[in-house]
């Protein structure tokens, strides 16, 4: 039996299933496919045979032997099948957000010269996706093809194998069955759910948006940090008079080009930091809003790159940040759809990979946080033109009975007392109130690195359970903005 042919791109003819049962482990593994109708047949012919020999019968020795020759007979026309089938499939699309179906379309070719009888479809599926589908293929002609589509979908993000596909062969009166399997299958990959954010303006980023106006040097070809030399077909008007009268030649100014502003999206993996699991846990909406933010800041033309507390940074081997848009969400969503708790403790090893450069924007997911932790996170803001971050009380997450613990925060207030975090409220001083300001986690520890944080510089939104992150979104760029107003008032 020759590997199958199942790519999401068109089938390959040179790659097919023969559904020669001798390829495949000789008669009695034909004999194997007995299914239950024909084992019956089979016992009921032979205590026939043993009965009218006892009893001296020859006509219930001819019922006998036709009941028990029967499924023999069907065992060896199937055995000699000698037909190829190719099977395909195509996955539209490959790449889908959960709670989303994906569609998966089957195409079976018969390659051979002489038409197929009955043949079974299925498709093996994880458990996760729904049931597995089967289908029911009439007689296929020569040359022929015939195609079926089935739906999956799933709650939980991760990569999920579909496949291999396998047919099942039955002869007409169904005394036996034989599978022949395809070698190939293809993974369907299951990212976060992606929420549209609004556009604002977070204040306090060095950089700007990816439209900013400020110019960096250009890396590329030969150009470097002095004019270089005139070159054949150089716009005169750039032209660098002062290099020219100091080399003796004529000069030219340096290539500009925009400076694209940077946004790190830092995520707490730490498996000590969540509690709970499933698609409605602190963990998941955590990954699921570095996802949308990461997405919303590429789109706005930013250079992103996604970091956890491991120090593991993508994309770029030594952590750098990603080139083309498209081509960034890409591995940033499929990275984020395998993201797992990890067992580290703390963000050491995250701040070491901020310390070595500048950061534009630090947008941090994160759970739940001891004293030394916060510390840490709070050094962090050094780096960073903006810093925001969306701590999550996941013992609350946990237990849906702690929403009652949160008091509804409303993104239409606009006074102190409604708004955490804001300068002249409750959230940004460091007496007791601001430990009970609206919208903070109850738990003490979490208020208490909560504090600790906007004492470091950080926008620090509380997540309650089930808040949505566009209006947190929109909250974080008011408070900052506020927060920079008391700081300069």
């Amino acid at each position: 039996m020759a590997a199958g042919a199942e790519r999401p791109a068109a089938r390959r003819p040179g790659l097919v299933m023969s559904a020669d049962p001798q390829a495949a482990g000789g008669f009695r593994t034909a004999l194997s496919g007995l299914t239950t109708r024909g084992r019956s047949f089979f016992a009921a012919g032979v205590a026939a045979a043993v009965c009218a020999y006892v009893l001296g019968q020859p006509d219930l020795l001819r019922v006998g032997l036709l009941l028990a020759v029967l499924p023999l007979v069907c065992v060896a026309v199937l055995y000699r099948t000698r037909y190829r089938v190719a099977g395909s499939r195509r996955l539209a699309p490959s790449r889908v957000p959960a709670m989303s179906e994906a569609r998966v379309h089957l195409r079976v070719d018969n390659v051979s010269r002489i038409p197929t009888g009955l043949l079974m479809l299925q498709d093996r599926v994880p458990y996760v996706l729904g049931p597995r589908p089967r289908f029911v293929l009439d007689r296929v002609e020569p040359g022929g093809h015939r195609e079926v589509s089935y739906r999956v979908r799933s709650d939980l993000r991760g990569r999920y194998p579909l496949g291999p596909l396998q047919l099942r062969l039955t002869d007409p009166f169904g005394m036996c069955e034989l599978t022949r399997s395809f070698s190939a299958y293809d993974t369907l990959t299951v990212v976060p759910r992606v929420e549209p954010l609004p556009a604002v303006r977070l204040a306090g980023e060095a950089s700007g948006y990816g439209d900013s106006r400020t110019r960096s040097l250009s890396l590329a070809g030969e150009d470097d940090a002095i004019p270089r030399g005139y070159r054949h077909g150089d716009d005169l008007r750039r032209v660098h008079w002062r290099s020219t009268a100091k080399y003796g030649e004529l000069m030219v100014r340096r290539e500009e080009q925009p400076h694209k502003a940077r946004c790190t999206v830092l995520v707490d993996t730490r498996r000590l930091a969540f509690y709970g699991a499933g698609p409605d846990s602190a963990f998941e909406w955590a990954v699921s809003g570095a996802a949308s933010v990461s997405t919303h800041m590429l789109e706005r033309g930013y250079s992103v790159r996604l970091l956890t507390d491991t120090g593991s940074s993508v994309p770029g081997p030594e952590g750098g940040f990603g080139g083309d848009s498209s081509d960034t969400a890409g591995v940033l969503l499929d990275t984020l759809a395998v993201v797992e708790h990890s067992d580290g403790g703390g963000f050491s090893r995250a701040h070491d990979v901020l310390r070595v450069g500048s950061e534009g924007l630090l947008v941090a997911f994160l759970g739940d946080l001891d004293e030394e932790q916060a510390t840490i996170v709070g050094r962090m803001r050094r780096r960073a033109g903006g810093a925001v971050a969306f701590v999550l009380d996941s013992s609350a997450w946990a237990s849906r009975d702690a929403v009652d613990a949160y008091p509804d925060v409303s993104p239409a207030g606009s006074g102190p007392a409604s708004d955490p975090g804001c300068p002249g409220g409750p959230a940004a001083g460091s007496g007791e109130s601001g430990d009970d300001a609206p919208g903070t986690a109850g738990d003490a520890g979490v208020r208490r690195a909560v504090r600790m944080l906007r004492e470091a510089g950080w926008t620090v939104l509380p997540v309650p359970p089930g808040e949505g992150l566009p209006t947190l979104w929109q909250l974080a760029d008011r408070y900052r903005t506020r927060e920079e107003a008391g700081a300069g008032s």
